[in-house]
């Protein structure tokens, strides 16, 4: 991807930050720098830069479960903090600064200390074409002058102004500044390329990466839902989890493996179920023998309807317009004339094995608790 050019900066430098990135920590730490810089700050501290990174992790690894590199220590930081306060996967980013800020754990701040060591200094690695092999296994301090040094000669994006641990600030070159804020939307989508890029290596089994970067948004569901408004006006509907009898009034739509792992609507995943049952779920996997069948009782009820009722089918392709994409999957599922059997069998090779990788990824097993 080409980013923009500037009369004043040589770009080939920036263009080559994430050449070597064997952990997260370089995509992160940029990240967090366009964002200081966008609301206005120039001197920026290492704690609150290392507090942006662990806030912008913390859906990636908490709520979609994604592996941010081996033994890396972004993820620990954020793991840790889940477990020692319990805040919620979708807990709003503002919350987890405002405890990072405030916190005087020992293990979040040895965290962060481990996080300060490297990606400092050498993400400008490639403006600092003298420095070679062994160069960069000075003390931070010495780096530090060595970038200070370093930035007379070539206008690098940031240098050292204070030097005190996690209180320790960068300051950052104007022009660099200006340039950031002018190309702010074409650098987060390069960002954001290279962060995919990251992940899918460390993740290849995961689909929707793309998806993952950032806080879930709402789903849009209405044509699933009013498709189940209409089966059920027709037939009444037990939910699966805990066969309570669905009302128009109550229904939710539940993806049987979790939003947050598969990211997508695809509608082979996707039952009719209550508000309460739906959030009590939230984006655990329902235990497979037990509900795995009752979903496919549910679903041939729904394909055998679709089939008999032409209002019926109308409305399912309607809906398979924005959430069947898989022309074979359609097929295989909803072909005319299917046995019970068959259609549990195409149901199951479809949802399996997205099943089976959800689990592998650290999904918890979930029963309804009537």
């Amino acid at each position: 991807m080409q980013l923009p050019y500037s009369d004043e900066l040589d770009i080939r430098y920036l263009s080559r930050i994430f050449d070597n990135k064997s952990e997260c920590y370089k995509l992160f730490w940029f990240q967090a720098m366009i964002s200081k810089i966008t609301e206005g700050k120039t001197v920026i501290s290492f704690e609150e830069l290392v507090d942006d990174m662990a806030a912008e992790a913390w859906y990636m690894v908490t709520e979609y479960h994604l592996n941010l590199g081996p033994n890396d220590t972004l993820e620990k930081l954020v793991n840790y903090i889940q477990q020692a306060t319990h805040m919620k996967p979708s807990e709003k980013k503002e919350r987890i600064l405002e405890y990072l800020k405030k916190t005087d754990d020992s293990e979040v701040i040895k965290h962060k200390k481990t996080l300060i060591k490297n990606v400092p200094y050498r993400l400008q690695a490639p403006f600092m074409t003298d420095m070679k092999g062994n160069a960069w296994k000075a003390s931070e301090a010495k780096l530090a002058e060595r970038v200070n040094d370093e930035n007379q000669k070539n206008r690098l994006m940031y240098y050292f102004n204070t030097f005190q641990g996690l209180r320790t600030t960068i300051a950052v070159d104007s022009e660099w500044v200006f340039y950031i804020k002018r190309n702010a939307e074409i650098l987060c989508g390069w960002l954001q390329y290279n962060m995919i890029l990251y992940l899918q290596k460390r993740n290849p089994s995961v689909p929707g990466i793309a998806n993952k970067l950032y806080p879930p948004q709402e789903q849009k569901l209405e044509k699933v839902r009013k498709y189940w408004r209409l089966l059920m006006s027709i037939h009444p509907f037990h939910e699966i989890y805990g066969h309570k009898e669905l009302s128009r009034r109550d229904l939710s739509i539940d993806h049987f493996v979790p939003w947050s792992y598969v990211a997508h609507d695809e509608l082979w995943n996707l039952h009719p179920t209550t508000r309460e049952i739906n959030s009590s779920k939230s984006n655990n996997l329902p235990d497979w023998d037990k509900y795995f069948p009752e979903l496919a009782k549910i679903e041939y009820i729904s394909y055998q309807m679709m089939w008999e009722y032409p209002n019926v089918h109308d409305e399912f392709e309607k809906c398979a317009k924005e959430h069947l994409n898989n022309d074979e999957l359609k097929y295989r599922i909803y072909h005319k004339g299917q046995t019970y059997d068959h259609f549990t069998r195409a149901l199951q090779d479809a949802i399996e094995p997205v099943y089976q990788s959800a689990v592998n990824c650290g999904f918890r097993s979930w029963s309804y608790l009537i």
